[in-house]
């Protein structure tokens, strides 16, 4: 189990966009950023830009470039991420999918892959129907990582939904809906080191009371050898 820095922020890790700058679904992951961080987390993004650069993953090879080894760390020490992917043909994007398949690098961590953290899923589509079952297919892949996708997932429709400008959405609604995503990733992290600490307390408290000894048991054994002499 993952020990805590009492004093460190939990830091949620974004990822997601596209190669098209400034694209709906990289804009969409930055509100939901700002969620975390509005509910107490440091946040890192891993946008469109810095995905492209990524090679295909090749689980064969073991040589890892700087901006694999980049990504590979940050989610190491994440506590919790949210993921956003265009809805491409009914499924994930390739370019989210190869950052995910570089996560396989985690599989012999005390923590492998995304275990013990929790992952917003946000899915951007032209249209309702990709969106739904994207969102659907982005949680199985969570879940095949080990990791917990928030109760909440936002899909969003872009033929109804603008992105003007980083800061800005056409639709009050979804700002909303994204804002839930992250704060219920940073929720969730701030939640489990407070479940985390409280264990490591308890088994602390618990190693110290069978190292006291019992006065009752002492005195057990102090009439016991009195009788035996």
């Amino acid at each position: 189990m993952t020990r805590f820095d009492q004093n460190r922020r939990p830091l949620v890790i974004g990822i997601g966009g596209t190669t098209r700058a400034a694209s709906s679904t990289e804009r969409a992951l930055g509100f939901a950023l700002r969620g975390a961080e509005q509910a107490g987390a440091r946040t890192r993004l891993f946008g469109g830009t810095f995905l492209h650069s990524l090679p295909h993953y090749a689980p064969e090879s073991t040589h890892r470039t700087d901006e694999q080894l980049e990504l590979i760390e940050a989610v190491r020490h994440a506590d919790a991420l949210v993921i956003a992917t265009p809805g491409y043909h009914g499924g994930v994007s390739g370019l989210v999918k190869n950052a995910l398949d570089t996560l396989e690098e985690l599989r012999g961590e005390a923590r492998p892959y995304l275990d013990g953290r929790a992952v917003g899923c946000i899915v951007t589509a032209y249209g309702w129907q990709a969106a739904g079952s994207v969102l659907t297919s982005l949680r199985s892949i969570v879940h095949a990582l080990r990791g917990w996708p928030t109760p909440f997932g936002a899909g969003i429709n872009t033929l109804e939904t603008r992105f003007d400008t980083a800061d800005t959405c056409s639709d009050p609604k979804v700002v909303e809906q994204l804002s839930m995503v992250g704060q219920q990733a940073a929720q969730f992290a701030l939640a489990f080191r407070s479940h985390s600490q409280h264990l490591q307390h308890a088994s602390a408290a618990s190693h110290l009371a069978a190292a006291t000894p019992d006065p009752a048991d002492e005195t057990h054994t102090r009439k016991a050898l009195a009788l035996a002499n």
